[in-house]
């Protein structure tokens, strides 16, 4: 069994917490907060690149009103 080590929750307004976590090989997890057992699972690098991707505003438009 795969032992994943989580980070704090990241919270925005409202009930919206969501986690990351990692594995020690290599794998990398999102999860909502309090729901943990239900994830979407990737690489580490995979993750990096989703992150750096977000901070360059790729997905600014999933945040449109």
């Amino acid at each position: 069994m795969t032992t994943v080590t989580w980070e704090d929750p990241f919270c925005g307004e409202g009930n919206s917490c969501y986690r990351i976590g990692v594995d020690t090989e290599g794998g990398s997890y999102i999860a909502v907060a309090g729901q943990e057992a239900v994830y979407v699972s990737d690489t580490a690098d995979a993750l990096r690149q989703l992150i750096r991707d977000i901070k360059a505003g790729k997905a600014d438009h999933l945040l449109a009103d």
